[in-house]
């Protein structure tokens, strides 16, 4: 029996960092708890397709045809037409050679850290990087290199130092941050890695369906455009769905399905996610304006705060963050969010670093003009309440 569970929870509540679950009674932008409607800015559903019924239409069809699971792993017998016919779509979505399916983005990003890196090879990681492509990272046992957030002069400075010593190189980055919501600068991190003979990992779970030609992400900008030699994508933001991919060259597909742990011991992604997918990159492609319009709505929200003397980063993207730094302060102002029928989580270490405790404000096309106006108003009175309007951080996190 482990007898420190009570003892280590008890550690977490006096640092502020205990967590609990949170049974919420249906999805979507706009939920009804208790009987009473809240606004929820904590979903990533950005552009509202996890309730589209062209979505659960698919899901449904592909249930009726396949079942409920894929029954094995990819290897054995869980290879579906739909995993070959989804990764198809994603390739064409991403403009790579080719596309491979995993049973989450967390997995993806496992699988393909811990395959393209190895013992002796070099990773050169953004600071703020998720924690799955931390943690692919040091399954790798690669030598880890963590520089500055977005710092390009700390980046080159340390692929300097390395260049010399043998083993891979590569950059790994996330497109979108998910926790300060600005943008990597992928047209620097690019020449950097041509210019050091590095491979370049580029994670677009937050861009998906929301940046780019055809929803693919910052890589995809016009004007912009980058091709990383392997993009990291997710089924399970702006897509509505659940599961991860890569989009890569036929070759590092080929290693991936020979590699990657997290792919080949994993029960394939299931029918029914596989059907929502397709769906879901079907709308996203063919109809490219929602992301420009979930992008001006959070533009204004943005604007609306920033008026209401909310300290406020420059606006990038979907994701809004107001640091509030203290563990106990960010709680308190969830809090007092819930009250004014806000769903507005509190983010605390170890998903943010230390001391920059905030509400991460995650906007999505279900959300009406007038509900965001209202909702500015209580976040500014909520920030109010709890002391926090005056003293928030101007910029992100730069650790």
């Amino acid at each position: 029996m482990y007898d420190n569970a009570e003892q280590e929870l008890a550690s977490l509540e006096e640092r502020g960092l205990l967590r609990d679950l949170q049974a919420l009674p249906e999805t979507g932008g706009k939920i009804v708890i208790e009987g009473k409607k809240v606004l929820n800015f904590s979903s990533n559903d950005y552009m509202g397709l996890a309730r589209d019924q062209r979505l659960k239409e698919a899901a449904v069809e592909a249930v009726s045809r396949y079942g409920c699971g894929a029954t094995a792993s990819r290897l054995l017998a869980g290879h579906l037409t739909l995993h070959e016919e989804l990764e198809s779509d994603l390739s064409r979505m991403m403009d790579t050679d080719a596309a491979l399916v995993f049973g989450s983005g967390f997995l993806t990003n496992l699988g393909v850290l811990s395959s393209l890196a190895g013992p002796g090879d070099h990773v050169f990681s953004d600071r703020l990087n998720h924690a799955s492509l931390i943690d692919g990272i040091r399954l790798s046992r690669a030598h880890c290199y963590r520089y500055r957030h977005k710092d390009m002069a700390h980046l080159e400075d340390l692929l300097k130092k390395s260049q010399d010593t043998p083993g891979k190189r590569i950059i790994v980055s996330e497109s979108v941050f998910s926790m300060d919501g600005d943008i990597a600068p992928l047209k620097e991190l690019s020449e950097l890695a041509s210019r050091y003979h590095a491979m370049l990992i580029i994670d677009e779970a937050h861009a998906i369906g929301v940046f780019g030609r055809q929803g693919g992400g910052v890589c995809r900008i016009p004007g912009r455009e980058i091709q990383p030699d392997v993009i990291i994508g997710t089924l399970s933001k702006a897509l509505g769905g659940y599961g991860g991919f890569v989009a890569c060259s036929v070759s590092v597909r080929r290693l991936l399905i020979n590699k990657a742990r997290s792919f080949i011991y994993s029960t394939g992604l299931p029918p029914a996610c596989l059907g929502s997918a397709r769906a879901a990159v079907r709308i996203i492609t063919s109809e490219p304006e929602p992301g420009t319009t979930l992008l001006e709505k959070a533009r204004r929200f943005h604007s609306l705060l920033t008026q209401h003397s909310l300290k406020m980063p420059d606006f990038e993207s979907q994701i809004l963050p107001i640091i509030v730094g203290g563990n106990e302060d960010v709680m308190r102002f969830s809090e007092s969010l819930s009250r004014k029928g806000l769903l507005v989580k509190g983010v605390r270490p170890p998903t943010v670093p230390p001391g920059t405790a905030r509400v991460r404000l995650s906007l999505t096309l279900s959300m009406t003009d007038s509900a965001l106006e209202q909702a500015a108003c209580a976040i500014a009175e909520a920030a109010e309440e709890v002391g926090i309007a005056l003293h928030g951080s101007t910029g992100v996190t730069t650790q």
